[in-house]
């Protein structure tokens, strides 16, 4: 159960209880004006496999579900404390200010009631939009209210952010042709050659081809990846669940790029992108792209999200690449207001903070040698 402290009338109003049915618990969030996959049923069980135990809460306001969270908690090894998180949430209307100080007082009071030394959230409330400091930056006054609100309620700004802060959207309820003509020209001109010099998509849902071409792309840009068997797990679960879809793109019958979209509410997000050092020249990640969004748009998504942009738009930001080539499409920058913590524990936070990155990076070395 979820405990919802009676601090004031709205509180008093408030009723959580426990979801255990998945196909109730995804209704009912999609319902919601502020939802996220990653508060999906699908992914909670992911994790449960992989070390957190998930618990979904509905918040009723007379008979009308009004929020939604789903945390996530886990053993904060080598400490003998847990952690708690509500990734991407919770979900409901930020503007309501009684609900939303409800909805985390209750959170809070559910990770002291597991034994948490902290909660973390990081709600998909928009802080601004646009790249800061352009001429199209524009604040979110509702992210600012939000944002501020947390500090005075001693929710504290996380120096551990697990999710992008900034991406990138585009808007779907566009034609295709006005999809194409807000790209950069440079971009455009990349996605029809590539047409041109034979690079053709297919759908896919081989996760050991898909693994493949992703463990080529991590060893060419230096970044690090889990074990095949947790790929099968994260992509191949949504993929049957019909939440995902793989993109593959050909060249004279090679597979040589490949990208995996999540898909829940109205929204897809381009969560992993691969692709080999060969053809490289035919663009075919600028067709995967427009190929992804054609067919989100066909399925009746509005919005396609590119899943992640610098924090700092400067050369120096290690996203910086990333962004220059996600830019080229034309879409919004959005920026959230981040992750927040909920320290419950201080003595146990600053052991946690001090002791545990110690001792993974000391596990890497290890295993490293």
């Amino acid at each position: 159960m979820l405990l919802i402290p009676t601090t004031d009338t709205a509180s008093s109003q408030l009723r959580a209880h426990p979801v255990t049915d998945g196909r109730k618990w995804n209704a009912l969030l999609r319902a919601l004006p502020v939802h996220h996959v990653l508060q999906s049923w699908e992914w909670g069980e992911f994790k449960a496999r992989h070390g957190w135990t998930a618990e979904r809460f509905a918040f009723q306001r007379g008979t009308d579900v009004v929020a939604a969270a789903q945390m996530l908690t886990r053993r904060a090894r080598p400490l003998p404390v847990s952690i708690a998180y509500v990734p991407k949430g919770p979900a409901l209307d930020y503007a309501d200010r009684p609900l939303r100080r409800a909805v985390l007082d209750a959170l809070a009071a559910g990770g002291r009631q597991r034994g948490a030394i902290f909660v973390k959230i990081d709600p998909d409330v928009v802080l601004g939009t646009g790249v800061p400091g352009a001429d199209d930056e524009a604040p979110d006054p509702l992210g600012q209210e939000v944002a501020a609100d947390l500090g005075e309620r001693q929710w504290r700004f996380s120096p551990e952010q697990i999710q992008f802060r900034n991406t990138v959207q585009l808007d779907l309820t566009q034609s295709e042709d006005a999809l194409l003509s807000a790209m950069k020209q440079k971009t455009r001109y990349n996605v029809r050659l590539s047409g041109r010099k034979g690079v053709r998509v297919r759908p896919g849902d081989d996760v050991e081809l898909l693994f493949r071409l992703y463990t080529e792309t991590a060893a060419r840009d230096r970044f690090a990846i889990r074990p095949l068997a947790y790929y099968r797990d994260a992509w191949g679960s949504f993929l049957e669940a019909g939440l995902a879809r793989a993109l593959i793109a050909e060249c004279e019958g090679e597979p040589i790029a490949a990208l995996i979209l999540f898909c829940f509410g109205e929204r897809v997000w381009y969560m992993y992108g691969a692709s080999l050092d060969i053809h490289r020249d035919r663009m075919p990640n600028h067709r995967l792209q427009w190929e992804a969004m054609r067919w989100a748009k066909a399925e009746g998504y509005r919005v396609y999200d590119m899943w992640g942009a610098p924090n700092l738009f400067e050369e120096s930001d290690q996203m910086w690449g990333v962004w220059r080539f996600k830019s080229g499409f034309g879409g919004r920058v959005v920026r959230h207001i981040g992750a927040w913590d909920m320290i419950l524990s201080r003595p146990w936070h600053r052991l946690y903070t001090s002791v545990v990155p110690r001792y993974l990076a000391l596990r890497r070395s290890l295993r490293n040698r």
